[in-house]
């Protein structure tokens, strides 16, 4: 009986401490948000400053043990519903009227980059989870690629950050350097939009990229990047067929991992397409999914101190600026190809 009553005590504890986890992190979150809609600091964007708080706020304070339960709760569980609901902020119709050019575009982009970044980043003897992840999160759409693409791989949650912050950095750095060249481009708004919105990493690297282009240049870049977004799903399938059969080689199964939250994703993309949801309620569904990703990104940051980010962090960051090169150079060369210069 007394043991009974001494674990009540404990059980109340952990629950305290499990919501401080989750609590940190929503701060953390809320915080980012903030920070965001700051000059520059918005080309970086809600998840990329969420990751570099996590980590500054471990290096300066420390982290308690007892609140990480609450912390892998945000970073596991709550990354796979915000997942979802960034759904709503594809629609499949706008995809559709674009034309077959775009998803050309987007699909000849992804299918490129995976191959030249994991490949680059293999040959610098990175290991395959941070290499594939690296070359998914710059092929695609950045950190969000990132996270969707660790459960599948079974990744570290500290290979995961080191991963999500190369991509997040790479992508504001040629963010910038876009910026610089927009004059010297000689590409119509379309085409610098269309440019942009294949070769960045993330929509808000994207979009502000496209700002010197003005609002044809921002639309262009948004619809293509989208679509590259969509591409998430079939990427993400053949990334859980090649995880489990690579594992079924190992332990004689051949099980294939359905990741449940990227076709909950597709989904809401699909709900959105109808538009039978108010756009007021669809606008603040997508800035929880944004607010529920970036406590994961905050989580992510959380663990990983910056002994480990300079171990295992330069490899993959040589890999995925080679990676943005090439993808650079392949998109400029697309845009005039398909017509959109």
């Amino acid at each position: 009986m007394i043991s009974q009553e001494s674990s009540v005590p404990r059980r109340t504890k952990k629950a305290k401490t499990f919501i401080l986890g989750i609590g940190l992190t929503l701060i953390l979150s809320l915080l980012a948000k903030g920070l965001s809609l700051l000059p520059f600091l918005s080309i970086m964007g809600q998840l990329v400053l969420a990751i570099i708080l996590g980590m500054i706020y471990r290096a300066s304070f420390g982290v308690p043990g007892s609140i990480m339960p609450g912390v892998a709760f945000s970073n596991k569980k709550l990354l796979r519903f915000g997942i979802i609901l960034l759904g709503m902020r594809l629609n499949l119709v706008d995809i559709a009227h674009a034309g077959p050019k775009v998803v050309l575009i987007a699909a000849v982009h992804i299918t490129v980059t995976i191959f030249i970044v994991y490949g680059l980043a293999r040959l610098l003897k990175v290991d395959r989870p941070l290499a594939l992840m690296t070359a998914c999160g710059t092929a695609i759409c950045g950190a969000a690629a990132v996270v969707a693409i660790a459960p599948l791989i079974k990744a570290k949650d500290q290979e995961t950050a080191v991963s999500a912050a190369t991509v997040a950095i790479l992508g504001t750095l040629f963010t910038l350097i876009y910026v610089g060249l927009y004059p010297f481009l000689g590409l119509t708004p379309e085409g610098y939009g269309a440019f942009a919105g294949s070769t960045l990493h993330e929509v808000a690297h994207a979009i502000a990229a496209a700002a010197p282009g003005g609002k044809e240049a921002e639309d262009m870049a948004v619809i293509v990047k989208l679509t590259r977004v969509a591409l998430l799903v079939p990427v993400s399938l053949c990334v859980g067929y090649w995880a489990s059969r690579s594992q079924g080689e190992k332990t004689q199964k051949s099980k294939i991992q359905i990741p449940w939250f990227v076709l909950g994703f597709l989904l809401m993309s699909g709900v959105n397409s109808l538009n039978i949801i108010p756009h007021a309620v669809t606008v603040q569904i997508i800035n929880l999914a944004y607010i529920l990703i970036a406590m994961a990104m905050a989580g992510l940051g959380l663990n990983v101190d910056f002994a480990f980010f300079r171990r295992n962090g330069v490899k993959p960051f040589a890999a995925g600026l080679m990676g943005s090169v090439v993808l650079a150079v392949i998109g400029f060369t697309l845009v005039h190809v398909l017509g959109f210069a």
